[in-house]
């Protein structure tokens, strides 16, 4: 198969393309029922990094749909996997496992981390933010689903199971819905689930990593109810950026981190501040969500 047959057969996957329009719509419907809800300028900045991502994906996204073609073309269930009910039911299950785990590393690898911040930036929750989508995660994303075209599935079929799954993340992105039935919120992602992810308060952090089953979350022990009467959540970082720059946006936690590395004098110092969480000091406090969640802990049961 030619670069050009490959691009023809990515170019079916359109469903994003689709949803748009409706994400704008129901943006600006959201906007006039709640505008306390927004700002003008972080919603701008919230569509720029839309834009952005969208550049920034075009190459790994054209190198992940080659891959994902020759390891299913290698996988033993090629023949087995086709496109019936039940494959796509398996399907949602395996693209939400990969979603989670590439979710939650963006938030315990620094590295990573830098990648995935803009989505966090804002200090407002609302279907604007979820466009503000984080710009040098498209780099590595795909790795994190290399494995699904070895259990047979086809890479169209991976690419608008990725989509289907975008698609019912921006909904989640809204302070308008309160909580849901007790049945929906134990298995689903809900809006409420993502307020808890979006929260910088001590409680909510590093929590609710779940893409559309909050399933993942509760058996891997990163799962945080949301309890508004104790701990209202604080929407943006722990420490806010105040910058609409867009550029800024995009890439400001790179540069913070490149400056510890080159401050650290030891290189497993230097390494530290790459692959660890968010928050790790060799000279300062220790600022990891996991360290500080202990504290508070430990300071309740005094």
């Amino acid at each position: 198969m030619s670069f050009s047959e490959y691009i023809q057969q990515l170019s079916q996957d359109k469903l994003i393309y689709f949803a748009v329009p409706v994400f704008l719509i129901a943006m600006v419907l959201e906007y006039f029922i709640a505008k306390e809800k927004y700002y003008v300028k972080d919603t701008g900045v919230s569509l720029l990094m839309m834009v952005f991502s969208g550049i920034v994906e075009f190459i790994p996204k054209v190198l992940a749909f080659i891959a994902f073609f020759y390891l299913h073309e290698l996988s033993p269930l090629k023949d087995l996997v086709q496109r019936q009910w039940w494959a796509w039911l398996v399907l949602i299950f395996a693209d939400d496992f990969a979603y989670y785990w590439f979710h939650r590393m963006n938030h315990e690898v620094r590295l990573l981390w830098a990648g995935h911040v803009p989505h966090h930036s804002s200090i407002y929750l609302n279907l604007g933010t979820a466009l503000r989508q984080g710009v040098g995660e498209r780099i590595h994303k795909f790795l994190f689903w290399i494995w699904i075209p070895l259990l047979g599935f086809d890479a169209l079929m991976m690419f608008t199971m990725m989509g289907i799954s975008l698609i019912y993340q921006f909904w989640i992105h809204t302070e308008l819905v309160d909580k849901l039935p007790k049945p929906i919120e134990f298995i689903f992602n809900t809006p409420s689930h993502h307020r808890v992810h979006h929260a910088s308060n001590i409680r909510y952090l590093d929590c609710n990593h779940a893409g559309i089953f909050i399933i993942w979350d509760r058996l891997f022990g990163t799962f945080s109810q949301e309890v508004k009467q104790l701990d209202h959540p604080v929407y943006g970082l722990t420490t806010n950026i105040e910058t609409h720059h867009p550029v800024k946006v995009a890439t400001h936690e790179y540069a913070s981190m490149l400056r510890d590395v080159k401050r650290a004098k030891k290189l497993s110092d230097k390494l530290k501040y790459i692959f660890y969480a968010p928050g790790w000091s060799h000279d300062g406090e220790d600022k990891r969500a996991k360290v500080l969640r202990a504290k508070l802990k430990a300071q309740k049961n005094v």
